[in-house]
C-alpha cells in the first residue's frame, strides 16, 4: 500500500489541469428548510462486519492509524491524506484502487441517534437543486446515495459525474465514504473500496463534540511522501460541517450530453 500527503492546492493544480471532473460545493447547501417534513431515522445498519467502533477490535491490529480512522491496507491500494493548509491539519483519507476513489471522513454524532438519514437528504437536495440527480438505493452498507452532479466539459458540453455516498452510524459517529470514478457506475470496482470502508475502525474518543463536527485526523507515525500531480483523490475542502456536503474531484468518469 503506498501513502501519499496531498496537499489542498496540489489537488487543486491537478484539477485544473484537466484531469479530475470538477463537482463544485454548493452554496447554502448546510441550510435546512425548516418547513420540510422531518426525516424518519434510519434501522440500526448489522456492524458485525464493520466498520467498526475503537472498542470492538484490538488496537494492534495492523491497520494504519489516522487517529479518528484505522485503515487497513490492501494489495494495489493507494491511500491519499488531504491537508488542510491553512489549518495544517489532516481532513480526510482516499483510498484508490486504479480509477476508483473512496474518500472517508469520520463525524461526531449524537447519543440520541444517527445523522445519515438527514445528511443524505441535505446532499440530495443541493445536488438536484445544482441540475444533478440524487437517488436512493439499498446497498450492501445499508441505504446509500447516488447521485450525478453536471459540470461544464472542456468542449463546453455538459458532463455527468457520478458518485455513491456511504453513510454508516455507530455509538456516537458517522462514517461516510464518497466513491467516486469507476467505482461509481461498476459494481466490480466498488468491491474492493467498500470492503476498505467496512474494515476501517472509527476512534471517536471521550471529548464533548458537536454534532457533524469532523473527528480529527493526523498523519501516520512514518510521515508520507508528498504525492505528486495526479488525478483520483477528492479535494477534502475546510474543515467544517460543510465537509458533510462534498461535491469533491475524483477519478474522471463522465456521461456526456
Amino acid at each position: 500500500m503506498s501513502i501519499f500527503r496531498r496537499r489542498k492546492a496540489d489537488a487543486e493544480t491537478a484539477a485544473d489541469a484537466g484531469t479530475d471532473t470538477e463537482l463544485d460545493v454548493v452554496d447554502g447547501a448546510e441550510d435546512v428548510d425548516t418547513d420540510a417534513p422531518e426525516v424518519t431515522p434510519d434501522a440500526p445498519v448489522d456492524r458485525t462486519s464493520g466498520p467498526y467502533d475503537a472498542t470492538e477490535v484490538e488496537d494492534d491490529d495492523g491497520r494504519l492509524d489516522l487517529g479518528s480512522l484505522r485503515i487497513r491496507g490492501a494489495e494495489g491500494m493507494e491511500l491519499r491524506l488531504e491537508i488542510d493548509q491553512e489549518q495544517q491539519h489532516v481532513v480526510a483519507a482516499t483510498a484508490v484502487f486504479g480509477e476508483s476513489a473512496l474518500q472517508l471522513q469520520a463525524f461526531a454524532a449524537p447519543r440520541s441517534g444517527g445523522v445519515w438519514a438527514d445528511i443524505r437528504t441535505e446532499i440530495g437536495a443541493a445536488i438536484e437543486t445544482q441540475g444533478g440527480t440524487a437517488d436512493l438505493e439499498d446497498g450492501p452498507l445499508g441505504t446509500e446515495l447516488r447521485t450525478r452532479m453536471p459540470s461544464a466539459g472542456p468542449d463546453g458540453r455538459t458532463v455527468f459525474a457520478p458518485a455513491r455516498f456511504l453513510g454508516v452510524d455507530g455509538p456516537r459517529w458517522f462514517l461516510r465514504g464518497v466513491i467516486s470514478g469507476r467505482g461509481a457506475i461498476d459494481d466490480d470496482a466498488a468491491a474492493p473500496l467498500l470492503e476498505v470502508f467496512r474494515e476501517t475502525v472509527v476512534v471517536r474518543g471521550s471529548d464533548p463534540m458537536a454534532p457533524r463536527e469532523l473527528l480529527p485526523l493526523r498523519l501516520p507515525q512514518e510521515e508520507a511522501t508528498p504525492m505528486p500531480e495526479a488525478p483520483g483523490a477528492p479535494d477534502a475542502g475546510p474543515t467544517s460541517t460543510d465537509d458533510l456536503n462534498p461535491f469533491e474531484r475524483g477519478p474522471e468518469i463522465t456521461e456526456v450530453r
